[in-house]
């Protein structure tokens, strides 16, 4: 054990001495920001039409968790994290979106989904509705004019293929925000509305949210559902752990793909090995229920049985790459978020990583010139990064500096959460000494400053990357719902539906606004450099 901790410290001394003689070289920060910044003269505007779009979506992934999950991954490899990437912070193009909800500073999922998914901003817990529609509300969400629809349906519209990748369940707000209208997000099955709604609603005209995932547009032809969640779409019986009361919606599925797809082959998986043994270049349509509920947390998961997001995005692009006009998927990342409420930084940072990882995988499997990828989150957290630690120090651990009270603090801690900071005895209240802790614990639980069951979310604007066809669309501040529009314009897509059978006219205008946009950014582009060299 001692000689472990001896060789561990003699490397990390050794990568500190190594990194601080080349940074103490003026010429090291100049030669790298010239290089960098040659790349970037010679990056190409690809102004042409997307044929795919993938979009990625990092549940909760605030800018500090990138920034503390790049250190991260430097400390695993043994090197100077602060300097290291993830694989999407590469990307040619960022830019800053505002999350907020009609009806509230501070997102949640919900709203947030709607937001980049369907270009539509809506209040707190709603999914595919309009902000006309309070929480809860069955009736209100009926109207035709208070639903909206997504770019899954935009691009079903268009002759595109579709699916999507989730590690919580497919039925969670994130990929609900694919296919779903709801007037509450946690109406996942008819048990859950018969719970949630509690007599307070008329839930008789509306549909759970896994029924709409299998028996109705864009949900029913999915090409590719992947996640967890399997008990909201069976039911409940002897054998079974499923929680539906009317119907199971896997047989529904078979069934429906049997009926109307009788030529095609569609597979149901619900392990890992199953999973590697599918055949992506002869299937057509994969339905994947890994686990009951959300699917496990990496660091905690059994991948014999269980595939990690970056398997389940590499089998749903194999799929996909076969449609003749093209594809959009959606992939996310939303165990980020669930480890972030319980304040689990370490499994937040490491899920980031497994995000990272199925990003490069994409990146990997498809052509900057003809698919565009976004990368995204739908909201922050209230985790912080602060205290002045030395560069090289564990981004888990302790700063090793005190405060007043002579007690150290972790590196990492969260503004709200079920760990208090403090306590209070019978003659003061004081800081929770964390010297002692173990902070290696995989589940360890980083302090907070206001005591709450979970971690709320943060207000944060989040940092939107992207590469491919028209990626400089997103670019500079904005909200969060012209995310949708622009992967429809880089895509040539309608958000309207086919009138006679075409959307010859409305691609045009999209195409031609986009190429508007271009022109403005290269005359600002134009105006800068004259600028410069005056």
């Amino acid at each position: 054990m001692w000689t472990f901790i001896v060789c561990f410290l003699v490397c990390a001394l050794q990568v500190s001495a190594a990194t601080t003689a080349q940074e103490s070289d003026p010429k090291f920060w100049i030669e790298n920001a010239k290089r960098m910044l040659e790349e970037k003269s010679k990056q190409p505007l690809r102004t042409n039409k997307a044929k795919n779009v993938i979009l990625f979506l990092g549940d909760g992934m605030s800018l500090t968790t990138l920034t503390a999950a790049r250190i991260y991954k430097g400390q695993l490899q043994n090197t100077s994290g602060e300097s290291e990437h993830l694989s999407f912070e590469l990307f040619p193009f960022t830019g800053i979106s505002k999350t907020y909800c009609v009806n509230s500073q501070v997102a949640d999922s919900a709203c947030s989904a709607t937001a980049y998914l369907c270009g539509v901003k809506t209040n707190k817990g709603t999914i595919g509705v309009t902000s006309k529609v309070p929480l809860g509300d069955c009736p209100s969400s009926v109207p035709e004019e208070h639903r909206v629809t997504s770019i899954m349906q935009w691009a079903q519209w268009a002759g595109k293929a579709t699916g999507f990748v989730t590690n919580t369940r497919v039925t969670d707000a994130s990929p609900a925000g694919c296919y779903a209208q709801t007037a509450h997000r946690e109406w996942e099955s008819d048990a859950d509305m018969m719970k949630v709604s509690n007599g307070t609603t008329d839930i008789t005209q509306c549909e759970d949210i896994a029924k709409q995932l299998i028996t109705k547009e864009p949900g029913r032809n999915f090409k590719v559902i992947m996640g967890g969640g399997r008990d909201k779409l069976m039911k409940q019986g002897v054998n079974s752990t499923g929680l539906r009361s009317d119907e199971d919606l896997v047989i529904n599925w078979k069934n429906d793909k049997r009926t109307r797809f009788s030529d095609k082959i569609s597979k149901y998986v619900t392990t890992r090995d199953e999973l590697a043994k599918t055949d992506m270049s002869q299937t057509d349509f994969v339905l994947g229920l890994f686990h009951r509920n959300h699917m496990d947390y990496k660091l905690k998961s059994n991948l014999e049985t269980q595939p990690t997001l970056q398997e389940m995005t590499r089998n749903a692009i194999q799929l996909l790459q076969k449609e003749p006009n093209g594809y959009v998927l959606f992939v996310e990342g939303g165990l980020i978020d669930k480890s972030h409420h319980k304040t689990w930084a370490r499994i937040a940072l490491d899920e980031t990583l497994e995000f990272s990882k199925a990003v490069s995988n994409a990146v990997a499997m498809t052509s900057e010139d003809d698919t565009l990828i976004v990368v995204t989150s739908d909201h922050a957290h209230t985790m912080t990064m602060a205290g002045y630690p030395k560069r090289n120090e564990n981004i888990l651990g302790l700063t090793r500096s005190l405060a007043m009270d002579n007690m150290t603090y972790t590196t990492l801690s969260y503004a709200l959460g079920p760990k208090k900071s403090f306590t209070n005895d019978s003659t003061s209240c004081h800081r929770v000494n964390v010297t002692d802790d173990d902070l290696k614990k995989i589940d360890y639980q980083y302090p907070s400053l206001v005591d709450r069951i979970s971690d709320t979310h943060g207000g944060d604007d989040v940092v939107v990357f992207a590469r491919g066809p028209m990626s400089y669309l997103f670019s500079g501040n904005y909200e969060q719902n012209q995310i949708a529009l622009g992967l429809a314009m880089a895509a040539g897509i309608s958000t309207d539906p086919p009138t006679n059978g075409s959307n010859i006219g409305n691609v045009v205008r999209l195409q031609l606004a986009g190429q508007t946009i271009l022109t403005i950014i290269t005359l600002m582009s134009l105006v800068r450099t004259l600028q410069y060299s005056s």
